[in-house]
Parts: C-alpha cells; structure tokens; sequence
C-alpha cells in the first residue's frame, strides 16, 4: 500500500505514521551531524542543526519524495571534513552515522513487532511494518557510492587520493545522475542490492 493510498484508506495508520518517518530523515542528518562533533567538527552545532525541530531540518522536496516514492531526504547537515580527526576513519564514521540510524529505526520497528498484541493490531502492524521498510530503502539508497550520497563518501575515504579527487568533480552532477537514474529504473537494482544486504544482516538478529 503506498504512502498516499494510505491517507485515503487509512488515515488513523497515515497520521501515526508521518511522524516517525519524517523524523527518520531528521535522524538520519542528526546522526551526521553528532558524530562529526564527535570528531572534532562543530558546523552543524554552530550552524543550529543539533536540534530535534523539524523546521531546522525539512526539505520541501525532499519530504514530498518521501511519501510519493517510498525515500526521501532532509536538508544535508553541514560537515568539514578537514575538520574531522582521524580523517579517513572520521570521514567512514560521519558518512556510515545517517545509514545505521535509519537501519537501528528498522530494527526497533522490527522487535516491536515480534510481540503478539502489537502484531494483532491492523493499525500498529501497518506503522510498523512501513517503518521498518522506509527506513531500510533510506539505508539502502543512501549507501549508494554515487556522490553525493553518503555511498560516496565512505568510498572517497577508501580510495588514493587522486582517486578522491576525480570522485569529487562528479560531486556538482551527482543529483541528475541520481535523478535520470531513477527516472530511467537503473538505481533500482542497487537499491535492491544494498536493501538485500541490510535484510541479511537484519535476519541474523531476529533467528
């Protein structure tokens, strides 16, 4: 059931929905924006996106694609990351930080369910259940190594640095690859892939 068609078919699950997904973006930035403060970078403190209201971080586009197409984003937490001590592993932890947020949203959505009166109720196995999947499709999306998805960014830290450097001019026409990419079905398939990944590693923890 898509997000839209829940609103008209079940807007008591929708209303309870909305909020922990679009808080799972805010989360998703937050985490950023925490861990490089942990490494040293205070922009995203100094620049007031340390904060829980949704207004500091919201984008318009963004939380529309969210309830259009199943992924969206908030407004990216700014990082330096020449700021970052232990910069190669600062730059991993910074860019990891979004993804695993929204893959420990997933596993909490996932343990509630394993209980029998929350999994009975229509309503809360709906929420749940959408939680979990949402937040594992941001995971997976944004693990993509396309800049400038946080992908990107954990592949840059792995790589030489002349390799960086041609990664980083793809940067500034990293949003029309993504864009053509999912207009033309190709980020689909490593959608799937990343998604397969999280869903294994999920599945251990849940045997």
């Amino acid at each position: 059931m898509g997000l839209l068609s829940l609103l008209i078919n079940n807007p008591t699950a929708f209303v309870l929905l909305a909020f922990p997904l679009l808080y799972s973006i805010i989360f998703h930035e937050l985490a950023h924006g925490l861990v490089a403060s942990w490494f040293g970078d205070d922009t995203a403190k100094n620049a007031g996106r340390l904060s829980l209201n949704p207004l500091d971080h919201l984008d318009p586009l963004g939380t529309l694609m969210l309830f259009l197409v199943g992924f969206g984003w908030a407004k990216p937490v700014p990082v330096d990351y020449y700021s970052l001590k232990k910069s190669r592993f600062g730059l991993i932890a910074v860019s990891l930080a979004g993804c695993v947020t929204n893959i420990l949203l997933a596993i909490i959505a996932i343990f509630l369910l394993q209980f029998q009166f929350i999994n009975a109720n229509s309503v809360f196995l709906t929420v749940l259940t959408t939680v979990a999947r949402i937040n594992i499709i941001l995971g997976a999306f944004n693990l993509i190594p396309i800049p400038p998805l946080d992908g990107s960014k954990v592949l840059m830290a792995l790589l030489p640095e002349e390799a960086q450097m041609n990664l980083a001019k793809i940067e500034p026409y990293g949003m029309f690859i993504i864009i053509f990419m999912l207009f033309t079905g190709m980020m689909y398939p490593l959608i799937n892939f990343m998604q397969n990944i999280i869903y294994s590693f999920i599945s251990v923890l849940f045997r």
